[in-house]
């Protein structure tokens, strides 16, 4: 006998991940060059020359040093050098014990879900529109609830009159996301005290903590001179999840951390429950030369400024089309409406164009579609057309 749950997950692939492969076998039809891929988030722009000096650098060394194994929770040096960055941007006073390198958010988030769920009964929150990995590493992974707070799709900010009421004595944590995947929305200071305060409140109602696991991945992508709040000074039960995988745009090489600041309650047992979890799921020793080169390039990034041009283009675009969308202050995804109430329907007959977009029902949102313009902008400037194409067979109907 297997395991049927990860029998299905394995049969079953995201529907992201299953557009993403139906566009590699059509391009062997049409050629890739005619396919328009907005469905994955992989970054399109090279990874700073840092990155390659770093692997360079890297490469003089002992080899014996440079691939062999590290600390579990990663090698201090490295997480000295992630302590620093922070304490620099945001003035903190983390140090190395306050970090667990590992292999990117994915990593990150599983590990943290792991460590915190004591009980098949514990839940956690979820905002929509959310990525929805997060419900298979609540549900599947950690063996705990998933509780999702609906949309504003107005604006896609933080329902709070939902979320005081879905805050329960089974609350072990709150996860968000901001910059937002999919919608791009970035949660404002105002929004983040007022859950930090939420938190707090209901934290000392229930008599235990609840936890903010802040899932970061796009913290420096955004737009308009906006900024993206550092929420963990700002509420002490806050675990920071971060990848360096769209900041350096090196997603394949899975590299990212967890942080635990000393703020949170029974730091030494949350600390410790997390190298467990780490332990458990076999992520510890995240890859040791990239935790070097994410040592050596803390703080910096990729030419971003490509996104901010993509995003403009897309956005003005499919607004003059008649498509509906919330302007995304950071990432790099747009989630307008769909031209239809079934998101499916719709995307699959935006295929016809090779548009391949993906519907917003697995993000939480029905009848909206997610974008992703991490792309070349010659293919954002040449898939216009073929919106306006869809939208005037819509709106022809």
């Amino acid at each position: 006998m297997l395991n049927n749950e990860m029998v299905g997950l394995g049969k079953k692939r995201s529907v992201i991940r299953e557009i993403f492969e139906y566009g590699n076998q059509r391009a062997k039809v049409v050629g890739k060059e005619n396919i328009f891929d907005f469905s994955i988030g992989n970054p399109n722009v090279p990874a700073p020359d840092s990155v390659a000096r770093a692997i360079e650098e890297i490469a003089q060394m002992d080899p014996v040093a440079v691939h062999g194994y590290t600390s579990a929770q990663g090698a201090e040096g490295v997480r000295q050098a992630m302590a620093d960055d922070l304490n620099r941007r945001f003035g903190t006073d983390y140090g190395a014990h306050n970090f667990y390198m590992t292999c990117g958010a994915a990593a990150s988030l599983t590990i943290c879900l792991k460590a915190l769920t004591a009980s098949p009964e514990d839940e956690f929150l979820i905002f929509a529109p959310y990525f929805p990995e997060y419900q298979v590493f609540i549900q599947n992974g950690a063996g705990a609830k998933c509780v999702v707070i609906p949309a504003q799709i107005e604006d896609f900010q933080i329902n709070f009159p939902v979320l005081e009421k879905s805050i329960t004595p089974h609350t072990k944590g709150v996860l968000v996301n901001s910059p937002n995947n999919p919608s791009g929305v970035v949660y404002s200071n105002e929004t983040m005290q007022k859950l930090a305060d939420l938190l707090e409140e209901k934290s000392a109602e229930y008599g235990h903590p609840i936890y903010l696991i802040s899932d970061e991945p796009y913290r420096e992508i955004i737009y308009d001179g906006q900024a993206v709040p550092f929420i963990a000074p700002m509420y002490r039960n806050t675990l920071v999840c971060y990848s360096y995988s769209k900041s350096l745009s090196m997603p394949g090489e899975r590299i990212g951390y967890i942080l635990v600041p000393d703020s949170v309650e029974a730091f030494e047992d949350v600390y410790a429950a997390i190298c467990g979890a780490g332990r458990v799921l076999g992520y510890v020793c995240a890859p040791a030369l990239f935790q070097m080169v994410a040592a050596k390039c803390a703080g910096q990034t990729a030419d971003l400024s490509v996104y901010e041009t993509n995003r403009k283009l897309l956005l003005d675009g499919l607004r003059s089309f008649g498509y509906t969308c919330v302007a995304p202050g950071g990432a790099f995804y747009l989630f307008p409406r769909t031209l239809e109430p079934d998101a499916a329907t719709f995307c699959e007959c935006a295929k016809k164009y090779d548009l391949l977009l993906v519907p917003g029902d697995g993000f939480g949102v029905p009848g909206h579609m997610r974008v992703s313009y991490c792309v070349q902008t010659e293919t954002i400037q040449r898939a216009l057309p073929l919106f306006e194409k869809l939208a005037r067979e819509y709106h022809a109907i």
